[in-house]
Formats: structure tokens, sequence, C-alpha cells
């Protein structure tokens, strides 16, 4: 039986549209953290993906940005 506690954590993220086309997406709170997509749901997806791998590696290095 798996007794790890999961944490549910709220960051804001924001998009800008790229002139020459797709989105850049990054999070304010987590310095470094961007991606990018060529359609709007697909930098969601890949911010998203930036977002656990941060956290990942932050907890890896005994660093946690609530």
């Amino acid at each position: 039986m798996d007794n790890t506690s999961k944490q549910i954590y709220n960051y804001t993220v924001l998009l800008e549209q790229e002139a020459e086309g797709g989105y850049h997406a990054f999070c304010p709170t987590l310095k470094g953290c961007h991606s990018q997509g060529d359609t709007f749901e697909e930098a969601i997806e890949n911010i998203t993906e930036a977002i656990e791998l941060y956290l990942e590696s932050s907890r890896e290095d005994n660093q946690l940005f609530i």
C-alpha cells in the first residue's frame, strides 16, 4: 500500500501569443519556468509539464516553491 500523500498547488500561468505564431507560456512564481506551443492547448500542456518537472527538481534539491 502506498502511503504517499499528494499536494495540490495552484500557480498563475501567463500566455502570450507570438507574432510569428504559437504561444509563449510562463509561470512568474517559478523563476525560469517557461514553455511554448503551436496552439493554446499545446502551450497549456507544455507549461503544465514544465511546472511538474520544475517542482520535482526543486524537491530533489530540497527547495520547494509553493
